[in-house]
């Protein structure tokens, strides 16, 4: 079987080193030259919760030839249009393309190469890009339970998904799951959160749970992400026998005082880690915040419920992008709570 990893920023190449060291023939497709350059010379270099280099094969997506069986899909979002546009001669009429990209990618993945080649999944990790050649793992995978949650776009569990498992099961544990859009909008609620955050303040992970103001600010945009979700009719799956609604739940002091003990006891082991959206911004590339609070807000619209958090986020993160808002924590003057 034709593997393939298409985006190999951090999450992309860890996947590929896990692959890689496991055995299985993968190609890691990715338009950084000298990414791709590093990782054929020097190999893909995993530091901190990971410490191994493993040789891998690196390509430019203009080296790609022959057609692929399976292809992971890690590229930013906002690239889809042109990147799989360029993926489809590489595809065969069953090939399955499954997107682990942030937000809810599956609708405009599946508009392009066909829902029957689409299936979609979450990570449930995290890493930083440091250099070509080289990613931080910033979560001990050892110790989680669950490293991807996946699933078909209509909720069957059939071998097509089971085969995508069995392949990612390479690096740790994987969930299938028959609620693949509650799954998604789990994650999408997490990263509005502190990536979200993150972009908007200029900080890190441990940053955000140090200042009570912003760690604040993490309680009222979950609350907002679960309401838009639940309204939409789908349910957030539990994460590690936890129900992670509980995180936007700030209906009294009570339970505003238990969401902020869930994000810090998440964050806490979290705290070096940094949102690859402040990464863009601090290379001056434009960010996916469009397709993570930009997606609640977007939402909220069509279902009625005011997202004035996420808003202030999207706010702040565009007026980075465009030069007009500092990249710093002076930023939180900006959200206003209750």
């Amino acid at each position: 079987m034709r593997t393939a990893i298409l985006g190999c920023g951090a999450m992309g190449m860890i996947l590929g080193a896990y692959l890689t060291k496991s055995g299985l023939e993968i190609h890691l497709i990715d338009a950084y030259t000298d990414h791709v350059k590093a990782l054929n010379e020097k190999g893909a270099r995993l530091i901190r919760c990971a410490n191994f280099t493993v040789p891998v094969k690196a390509i430019t997506p203009d080296q790609m030839e022959g057609c692929y069986d399976l292809v992971f899909l890690l590229t930013k979002q906002t690239a889809n249009e042109e990147v799989l546009n360029h993926l489809l001669p590489f595809l065969k009429a069953d090939s399955t393309v499954c997107t682990l990209q942030n937000g809810v990618p599956e609708p405009s993945v599946a508009r392009i190469i066909g829902k029957e080649r689409t299936v979609g999944g979450t990570l449930l990790w995290g890493a930083t890009f440091i250099e070509p050649g080289v990613s931080e793992l910033t979560s001990d995978v050892t110790k989680l339970d669950t490293l991807f949650e996946i699933g078909e776009l209509d909720g069957v569990i059939g071998n097509r998904i089971r085969m995508v498992a069995g392949t990612l099961e390479k690096m740790g544990p994987v969930s299938i799951t028959s609620n693949l859009m509650g799954a998604r909008w789990l994650k999408v609620m997490f990263n509005s959160c502190w990536s979200g955050m993150s972009a908007a303040l200029g900080c890190v992970f441990g940053d955000l749970i140090d200042n009570p103001k912003a760690s604040a600010c993490l309680s009222y945009i979950a609350h907002e992400g679960v309401a838009v979700c639940q309204a939409l009719g789908y349910e957030m799956p539990h994460l590690g026998g936890k129900d992670m609604t509980l995180l936007g739940s700030i209906g009294t002091e009570e339970e505003f005082q238990r969401s902020q003990l869930m994000f810090y006891d998440i964050l806490n082991n979290l705290r070096p880690a940094k949102a690859s959206m402040l990464q863009d911004l601090e290379k001056g590339k434009l960010t996916e915040i469009g397709m993570i609070n930009g997606y609640i807000s977007a939402e909220g619209k069509k279902v009625g419920i005011p997202t004035p958090f996420n808003d202030t986020v999207v706010k702040v993160v565009r007026g980075i992008e465009a030069g007009t808002f500092p990249l710093s924590m002076d930023n939180l003057q900006y959200f206003h709570l209750k």
